[in-house]
């Protein structure tokens, strides 16, 4: 197993290689200390496993998952950080990374991960993977919450939101409906009304979740 370390930790990064190198199966390939760099060396070693934490500098390490996932599908990235917060968990599962592990973890519990990982598994440090669906639970209500919404309002009223979602004016919304700014103006105003709330922002901030 091809296997690239990126942390800008020197002594983490110093403990884990000797755990790794100790390990037949594991070939460490490069070891990067940024985002950037990762996704450089990611694109060049084409490894089968990214060892990803999460704070790096230049390039974090959930922006750095989502371009190597893009480029590189097959490539299998396992967050090893000292984050925990749900948001983090979600965000880095979301960009592509195939598990989730925490840096508190002993040297058994990574590699037994690196093992699972290479079978096609999704290891996660204990209790996250709990986190993980009962966030996914919450989203998946808050979309059928916002789809009840939006059934509210018409067609015409529909394409109003998604104008003005794109940062268009009253008036180039008009132009590209067919209808003067006083009508525009009319129709956010009926909008608000029906959503039941009060700022234009509210608006684009639902439309931009739908």
């Amino acid at each position: 197993m091809k296997v690239l370390i990126a942390d800008d930790h020197p002594l983490f990064i110093e403990g884990l290689t000797n755990l790794l190198k100790a390990e037949d199966f594991i070939e460490i390939v490069a070891v990067a200390h940024n985002g950037k760099e990762v996704v450089e060396l990611a694109l060049a070693q084409k490894p089968d496993v990214i060892l990803m934490d999460i704070s790096m500098p230049i390039l974090n390490g959930i922006e750095a998952t989502k371009e190597i996932k893009n480029r590189l599908p097959e490539c299998k990235i396992l967050i090893l950080t000292s984050f925990e917060e749900e948001d983090s968990l979600f965000t880095a599962i979301k960009a592509g990374a195939s598990g989730y592990l925490l840096k508190s973890l002993n040297g058994d519990e990574l590699l037994n991960s690196l093992s699972d990982i290479n079978e096609g598994k999704n290891p996660f440090s204990a209790g996250l993977e709990e986190q993980l669906l009962e966030q996914l639970q919450k989203n998946m209500m808050m979309q059928e919450e916002r789809d009840l919404l939006f059934r509210k309002l018409s067609e015409r009223q529909l394409e109003v939101v998604k104008y003005l979602s794109k940062g268009l004016t009253y008036n180039e919304i008009g132009d590209k409906l067919y209808l003067s700014e006083r009508t525009i103006k009319y129709h956010i105003e009926q909008i608000k009304e029906k959503l039941n709330i009060k700022t234009q922002s509210q608006i684009i901030s639902l439309a931009d979740k739908y």
